[in-house]
């Protein structure tokens, strides 16, 4: 479609050099040729040419002093994507590899994920190219106060309301939030993911990777199927993959995979979690260790990958759940996912899946479910802290549960009977972009050219 094409080739040139933000935005636009075909006004509106190019951007430095006395500079960032639903919402990365290209796409993707979940929230993202890794609490600290020293001015909760994401958790959410009610003298609900003592919510640390396991179970219960008995492949050992763990394990399904930086930890006999809990959550070491253990188990360093792909990929499963980071997932994984057996994934990292991959999936017709609706649960449970910040009430773990179950419900029925209504019922990655893109097209077009 010349309209789309056209749309993505001026991208290019106006922001160059930003791959994983073409990627993106590429993936969303050509599930969207159906809608753009039939229906002309959002033409006519410009509303792709306007969804692309972020309300506004902001980049800093962020200067701070380490516990030798050496100075630093990284670099920060805060994409405020777009707000037509709702002040804008997405959460802060703190990692070596973010850049604007990274951080655009995250943003990007955000805007469908937060509309996916019908709650009044815009689409943002931020982040510093800081790693946490190896640093004291000390240097955390001063790194984080110097970073909000600089976006204190460009948040707050009817504004911009961040949250943590890789790097960033309630430690560095805890700095922040104290540097920003320094600097404003306000008390408030401008971030989430706060601790549970002074404003927090129960199940946010566990609510994107419940969401996406609460995803894969609705996927099979319309396949009139459960995940119960079913082997996972899980990828990553941060909070998105240890809480997707704990949720395949409670309903019945066995999760034999995990990973970190270091390489991919295999146990055939199932994932011990509570000593996966102590090593990343408490001792915050390498999955290495944990064969110490467990000497039935395999750790493959990253060295031994496969050239083509990904460790964590190449067992024989029913279920899959990239849960690491973008692009984890090659087209050669996904061809040997599904040669072994695999007939679901699920997305809890954002775009984990190479474009090749996604294809491999959806030719296939396996139950894929894309992050910007499986991964949702995260961004929805922090909206529902922000509602009982703004209530001043605390709601119990069941309450907020309950509430994360029937959200996940929702984005799959949505993304399903879109599918159903463009023709194409399994394919969930065209029915989740045009159902979002409806919502916030629509409110875009009605709040006029801003």
């Amino acid at each position: 479609m010349n309209y789309i094409h056209s749309t993505i080739a001026q991208l290019k040139k106006t922001s160059p050099a930003q791959c994983e933000f073409y990627q993106a935005v590429e993936e969303v636009l050509e599930s969207l040729e159906p809608i753009l075909e039939n229906i002309p006004h959002y033409q006519i509106n410009a509303i792709i040419e306007r969804l692309v190019e972020p309300e506004r951007q902001i980049m800093f430095r962020v200067p701070w002093v380490d516990d030798k006395g050496n100075i630093h500079v990284n670099k920060g960032y805060r994409i405020e994507f777009n707000s037509a639903l709702g002040p804008y919402k997405g959460g802060l990365r703190f990692h070596p590899s973010v850049n604007a290209s990274i951080i655009k796409f995250l943003g990007f993707e955000q805007i469908f994920k937060n509309a996916l979940t019908g709650l009044p929230i815009g689409g943002g993202k931020g982040g510093s190219n800081f790693d946490p890794k190896g640093r004291s609490d000390g240097e955390i600290m001063r790194f984080c106060q110097s970073f909000m020293n600089e976006l204190y001015r460009h948040i707050g909760p009817t504004t911009d309301v961040p949250a943590g994401d890789i790097g960033v958790g309630a430690r560095e959410i805890g700095y922040m939030f104290g540097q920003y009610k320094r600097l404003t003298g306000r008390y408030e609900g401008a971030f989430t993911g706060k601790s549970l003592s002074w404003g927090g919510s129960l199940v946010r640390k566990e609510a994107t990777g419940y969401g996406a396991v609460y995803f894969a179970n609705y996927m099979l219960q319309a396949a009139n199927d459960t995940l119960e008995g079913k082997r996972c492949l899980v990828s990553g050992a941060g909070n998105v993959a240890i809480y997707a763990i704990e949720k395949l394990y409670q309903l019945g399904a066995m999760p034999i995979s995990c990973s970190d930086s270091g390489g991919t930890l295999y146990h055939e006999s199932g994932i011990d979690l509570a000593l996966i809990k102590q090593i990343k959550e408490g001792d915050r070491a390498s999955l290495a260790i944990y064969i110490d253990s467990h000497p039935d188990a395999r750790f493959i360093p990253r060295a031994d990958y496969p050239e083509d792909g990904h460790s964590v990929w190449r067992f024989n499963a029913d279920a899959a759940f990239p849960c690491a980071t973008q692009n984890e997932l090659t087209q050669a994984d996904a061809n040997a996912l599904i040669e072994n057996g695999c007939i679901l994934v699920s997305e809890g990292a954002n775009m984990p899946c190479t474009q090749e991959a996604i294809n491999v999936f959806l030719a296939a017709k396996i139950a894929y479910g894309p992050g910007k609706a499986a991964n949702a649960g995260g961004v929805a449970t922090s909206q529902l802290e922000m509602a009982q910040n703004a209530s001043m009430q605390t709601w119990t773990f069941e309450e907020v549960d309950t509430k994360l179950q029937q959200i996940m419900k929702n984005i799959f029925d949505t993304a399903s009977s879109t599918a159903k209504e463009f023709g194409q019922p399994n394919n969930l990655v065209l029915g989740a972009n045009i159902a979002a893109f409806r919502r916030v097209a629509d409110a875009m077009i009605e709040q006029g050219v801003v």
